[in-house]
């Protein structure tokens, strides 16, 4: 569809390329909780994720431009997929950097925006290891430990470790109980999520800035007084020369559709006609005082190159992308789509498919499987049908590494009366690697409220604001106490401070309640409450 006025390229030498018709949508001697160990852990936080200091704006730097939302193609190929992470807010582990190991794998008393529990996180330091050297697949971590002992913090410092690269999949056991899927096909799913696929392809491209665009008209072959477009003269400037190529009508139309222009800078599949516009040449950023618009430097190199084009997709993601219903235009097929439930479940036979697919690209070297991470928190939550899921699914060649959590202890398998050690079938029990986790001491629970009220921007007056919390965490819990911190600062800047006073602290808790305080007075006051 591609042609070129000068010599024809050379056929593609890569390995064969996937068929593009797969769719998917502190000092040693610093004194815990001291403001020396603390300044220690923010320097250990700024190791684990540095931040370049933000540089003034240039005068005429534009404002990158997000692609528009609903513009995607009904058919969607693996190049259309785009990551759905977004940035979060301040959550209760927006603290979690990663998990605080110096070099040898020996965990820091504090370091990324982790404290204690050293044991616990060397054991989470070498299962980290086993997963990025691909040693683990198909096995299963269990993190026990009581209420507000860091199991959830401990496996997303994992995942910060893990990095961008490799998928994590968290949920909770409840989310499979639906009126709508099976309790299996919700596990699945997850499962297929927590599974990546770094696909490789070699592209030949045409790319530049667009210095002539002409296309050329002939009569209507049909009759009539109207002109088609036979073909389309386009010229491409890169850093070691231009190219002038005739394209084909129907890339035209793309070219239409991407809206290019002369000065815009473009690429060109050869194999596939694909126009995908990148930006306008930084030739012309000086051209408007204002302007809405992406500038990108001229293309080095030749025009007609080669590109490694590499993708990071999920099996999930195909599975999604290939069972979308593709129904005619008419009003019946319409009506059809519209009357299904929103949420339908992907068929064995569909899958089946996509593994042989999958299996064949990574024969031919041109993908590579990326087992991620599935977190399942409150396991105790599955019943005996997911568990013997799980035990199937684990034995799989597709299976990502499962990480549960729980804070039960000897009690019922879900659904059965059958006692359990964590409420798991011993058979399940038996696959897993278990990590567990210890009640905090005071020192690192003064620690762990001055690492909360600094990722939250609030100010501590003294220790003795620090102090206070330690109490309410004694008598409470350490989730209420650290809770406690955003309302006492509220309060604190009701009355003109900006900064939190132990007296902040007391007006606070005095207003809300903790969980034993509010069982206490049930049973107290249980005549005055329907049971």
């Amino acid at each position: 569809m591609v042609g070129s006025t000068e010599a024809s390229p050379a056929p593609n030498a890569g390995p064969s390329q996937p068929p593009a018709e797969i769719k998917k949508d502190g000092a040693p001697d610093a004194k815990p909780g001291s403001t020396e160990q603390i300044e220690k852990a923010d320097a250990q936080m700024t190791d684990v994720a540095p931040q370049k200091p933000q540089q003034p704006p240039e005068p005429n730097a534009q404002p990158s431009k997000t692609p528009e939302a609903g513009s995607a193609p009904s058919t969607m190929k693996i190049d259309d997929v785009r990551s759905t992470a977004k940035a979060q807010r301040i959550a209760a582990h927006s603290h979690v950097k990663g998990l605080g190991l110096n070099p040898t794998g020996t965990a820091m008393q504090m370091g990324g925006g982790l404290v204690g529990q050293e044991q616990a996180r060397e054991a989470a330091g070498i299962v980290v290891e086993l997963i990025k050297t691909k040693k683990m697949a198909g096995r299963a971590l269990l993190l026990a430990g009581g209420m507000g002992t860091g199991k959830t913090a401990l496996a997303l410092a994992i995942a910060q470790e893990l990095g961008s690269k490799i998928p994590f999949c968290p949920m909770v056991g409840s989310e499979v109980y639906s009126s709508e899927v099976k309790k299996t096909e919700v596990l699945m799913e997850n499962f297929r999520r927590a599974i990546g696929l770094r696909i490789k392809e070699s592209k030949e491209v045409f790319e530049g800035e667009v210095i002539e665009l002409t296309p050329e008209e002939t009569e209507n072959p049909l009759g009539g007084y109207g002109k088609t477009i036979s073909q389309v003269v386009i010229g491409l400037k890169a850093g070691r020369g231009t190219k002038q190529l005739k394209l084909d009508p129907s890339i035209y139309e793309s070219l239409q559709k991407e809206r290019v222009c002369i000065g815009d800078v473009i690429y060109i599949e050869a194999n596939s006609g694909a126009v995908k516009r990148v930006g306008r040449s930084d030739v012309y950023a000086t051209e408007f005082d204002l302007e809405a618009e992406e500038y990108v430097p001229l293309p080095k190199g030749d025009v007609h190159k080669k590109k490694e084009v590499v993708q990071d997709v999920t099996l999930h993601d195909l599975d999604v992308a290939n069972a979308r219903p593709q129904g005619g235009r008419d009003i019946i097929s319409m009506l059809n789509q519209m009357g299904k439930p929103k949420k339908t479940e992907i068929t064995e036979k569909l899958r089946a498919e996509i593994n042989k697919i999958v299996s064949g690209y990574i024969d031919q070297g041109v993908a590579e499987l990326v087992p991620g991470v599935l977190f399942i928190d409150e396991v105790h939550m599955l019943d005996l049908e997911c568990f013997a899921f799980l035990n199937r699914a684990l034995e799989s060649n597709l299976a990502p590494i499962v990480i549960f959590a729980t804070n039960r202890g000897m009690t019922e398998v879900s659904g059965t009366d059958m006692r359990a050690p964590h409420g798991i079938p011993v058979d399940l029990l038996d696959r897993c690697l278990i990590i567990r986790t210890h009640p905090y001491s005071m020192e690192d629970i003064a620690v762990i409220i001055q690492i909360r009220a600094k990722v939250e921007d609030i100010i501590l007056k003294d220790d003795n604001v620090v102090a206070a919390l330690v109490e309410v965490a004694a008598r409470t819990s350490l989730r209420y106490a650290t809770q406690l911190l955003t309302p006492a600062s509220i309060l604190s800047s009701v009355k003109g401070q900006d900064h939190l006073t132990a007296a902040d602290v007391k007006e606070a808790d005095g207003l809300f309640y903790d969980a034993k305080a509010s069982a206490r007075i049930l049973i107290e006051s249980a005549s005055k409450y329907i049971s």
